[in-house]
């Protein structure tokens, strides 16, 4: 047993770590500035903590081995392109006030919640382009501020644990989705807020898409997410490591497959200006499989049908179902 801090623990994938951590038989103590949104959480200890403070940062870490950093102001891409000075801010002091306190408590293993967004933009300018590599993230030039505070505390890391000898790992997120995440109010990724519009919509309705719809993605599913998480934990390689899904699918695909998942008949798909973020990205998962021999498998087809019919009765509850 070893006792593990989950920072975020009250958001979707923080949730779901905790579950997976109390089941393989660790103590956890859970910390974030909101209880889970939709089932309590499984922690043995959860705290209300604003980690942008160094002081709530040394209290959360005390007594703790290991910790697992998801904490961070985040959203969809609607929501990031519209707060980049909020964004920065607020995550630079989460991530650097957590790692000192770790360094400062005694903490041995550090885990650290990056993003696809480090990648420069200008690899993603294409709705084929090719897979994102780690080393592809320099020369630097990430997407918007997240990109950039993200890579910054990827360096962070480095140093500290070259410095002060605390085992750090990195692992960049690449879409990640699934039951029991933000679905509505402006945070929630495209496979959520996809899944939302169809779930309210009545048959023959029209759901809007933001662009043309031919932008690319790949999309990781919950479970293999926690998986992978936990298995970078346990290994033996500090540089970063992708953590997606490498099948790459349009938007437009997305949403004919939550369409076909929902029965629903004659939905179309109404292409209007919104935020689109970069033209294509997937996840290179060569240096994954080398480490861990292991990488996500969940299809985005399967994977969608537990994460459409969740959003579907959250719809159906508040009464905004068509």
């Amino acid at each position: 047993m070893t006792r593990i801090l989950v920072t975020g623990a009250g958001g979707f994938i923080g949730h779901h770590l905790v579950t997976s951590l109390k089941q393989r038989g660790h103590w956890v103590r859970g910390v974030d500035i909101k209880f889970p949104e939709f089932t309590k959480s499984d922690a043995d200890e959860f705290a209300l903590l604003d980690l942008r403070r160094r002081d709530n940062c040394l209290r959360a870490t005390s007594g703790i081995e290991a910790v697992y950093a998801l904490a961070a102001d985040m959203g969809g891409m609607g929501y990031l392109s519209s707060r980049h000075a909020q964004v920065l801010r607020n995550n630079a002091l989460i991530n650097l006030h957590t790692l000192d306190a770790a360094r400062a408590n005694g903490v041995g293993r550090y885990l650290f919640s990056s993003s696809a967004c480090v990648y420069p933009e200008h690899l993603q300018t294409g709705t084929d382009a090719a897979p994102l590599k780690e080393s592809d993230a320099y020369p630097a030039a990430p997407q918007d501020a997240y990109g950039w505070e993200k890579l910054i505390t990827e360096r962070a890391l480095e140093y500290f644990r070259d410095e002060y000898g605390i085992e750090t790992r990195i692992v960049r997120f690449h879409n990640i989705y699934g039951p029991l995440g933000t679905w509505e109010g402006g945070r929630e990724k495209v496979p959520a807020a996809l899944c939302r519009k169809v779930a309210m919509a009545r048959h023959g309705d029209s759901i809007e898409i933001w662009g043309d719809g031919l932008q690319t993605r790949s999309f990781c599913y919950i479970d293999d997410c926690v998986e992978g998480i936990q298995r970078v934990m346990r290994s033996g390689h500090s540089g970063p490591l992708n953590l997606g899904s490498d099948q790459m699918i349009t938007i437009n695909v997305l949403a004919t497959l939550v369409i076909g998942i929902s029965g629903k008949r004659d939905i179309s798909l109404d292409h209007v200006d919104g935020p689109q973020g970069v033209r294509g990205r997937n996840s290179d998962n060569a240096l994954l499989r080398d480490v861990l021999g292991w990488a996500p498998s969940t299809r985005i087809e399967d994977g969608l049908v537990p994460t459409y019919r969740w959003i579907e009765e959250r719809v159906r509850k508040t009464g905004k179902d068509g």
